[in-house]
């Protein structure tokens, strides 16, 4: 009689086992990434400084503004964007560690790496007109709805005010928490375009809900036979005024891409 009771048992202990197989493998397709995925067409293209370790990138109506990393070796520049000339350019001091620029108002904002402050500066002339101190480390910026949207290197969004730079409210990604958020754009539909470090991917994000709406891949845009052993990753994103067109640039790439964003 032991041997029939524990027949079913048994029985019952493999079609559990199953079960959970067959629970695990809905869950795994459910987690899945259903982010709708974007690539990126080629519209022209223009030449860039093989130098610039490019850490911002910013258009101003008429200005393209840029800023670099590297201590000892950061600088942020305004050009115009037709023709590339040359506008105003401001060297950062040694040891600071240039990153994201923005322009909110009568200011343009530079954070810097490591060091904790970030560099107020007249838009005209670049001049610096004052610092202010910040916790953390400091990767991107962009402006919207008169907000400064600053990234640090993480998968969450910190808002600060324009004036002062004082921290006004946070926001984290609900999926892709994983990512490490650099060089930001504020694009004109309200959403907020972000390179993903050390990734060709970039992701456009609903900055008040977290959402991830769109993963771009931009792999395969600068060219193996451009690159050189100085080249680094994709980074530097702008809207160009008045079109769905943005820039894009990377880490000493010699060249820079006007690219729109279309289906996979």
């Amino acid at each position: 009689m032991e041997r029939k009771h524990r027949a079913p048992v048994a029985a019952a202990t493999i079609i559990l086992a199953a079960a959970l197989a067959l629970a695990a493998a809905v869950t795994a397709c459910t987690s899945s990434d259903n982010t709708p995925k974007l690539r990126v067409e080629v519209v022209a293209t223009r030449p860039h400084d093989p130098g610039a370790f490019t850490e911002g990138l910013e258009i101003d109506g008429s200005v393209l503004y840029e800023s670099t990393g590297l201590s000892g070796h950061s600088w942020i520049q305004a050009t115009d964007l037709a023709t590339g000339t040359e506008l105003a350019r401001a060297e950062l001091p040694a040891p600071l560690f240039g990153e994201g620029i923005t322009r909110v108002g009568d200011l343009l904002w530079q954070l810097t790496y490591q060091d904790g402050i970030a560099i107020a500066r007249d838009p005209a002339t670049l001049t610096e007109i004052r610092r202010t101190r910040f916790d953390g480390e400091g990767w991107g910026l962009c402006a919207r709805d008169h907000r400064v949207v600053m990234s640090n290197g993480s998968a969450t969004l910190t808002f600060r005010d324009p004036q002062t730079f004082a921290i006004t409210g946070t926001t984290a990604l609900t999926s892709h928490q994983d990512a490490k958020l650099n060089e930001l754009d504020c694009a004109p539909d309200g959403s907020v375009y972000a390179n993903a470090w050390p990734s060709n991917t970039i992701l456009r994000i609903n900055p008040d809900t977290g959402e991830v709406l769109a993963k771009i891949d931009g792999s395969g845009l600068l060219p193996a036979s451009a690159r050189t052993p100085d080249t680094d990753v994709l980074n530097g994103i702008a809207d160009i005024p008045g079109t769905d067109h943005f820039l894009l640039t990377g880490k000493k790439w010699p060249t820079s891409y006007e690219v729109r964003f279309v289906p996979a």
